[in-house]
């Protein structure tokens, strides 16, 4: 078996963190919200946008374990990796700064997020 290259761990990684979260999301979302974030979901149309926020995740996954496995260019799954972390992360930074500070796993996510986004631009830049 080959040694993985530096943009394929990073696509299993990504995927393998990210998996927890989007079923987190869409799996059980009345369960899984209040545990985690201390968000009721009490009406099905949030419980449609927890389940598309999964897919959503669940798509990105696919999409990076395709690349890790050699069925399409890793350079463009590192692409979207990179918009996806920073996309989210920014979305995060724009909330804390409006909203506040958000709890706990979602100060990991965001660190998370820029690390993972940094780490991936560095790989599409020197590819």
């Amino acid at each position: 078996m080959a040694e993985m290259t530096p943009a394929e761990m990073l696509l299993l990684i990504s995927s393998i963190a990210l998996l927890p979260v989007a079923l987190a999301y869409g799996l059980y979302p009345k369960f899984t919200m209040r545990k985690l974030y201390n968000i009721e979901v009490r009406s099905t149309n949030l419980a449609n946008i927890t389940r598309s926020i999964m897919g959503l995740h669940l798509a990105f996954i696919i999409y990076w374990m395709l690349a890790f496995w050699g069925f399409i260019g890793a350079k463009a799954a590192l692409g979207s990796l990179t918009t996806f972390m920073f996309g989210l992360a920014f979305g995060r930074t724009v909330s804390w700064c409006v909203d506040g500070k958000a709890n706990l796993w979602l100060v990991l996510y965001l660190i998370l997020e820029v690390f993972l986004g940094c780490t991936g631009l560095f790989l599409v830049l020197t590819m």
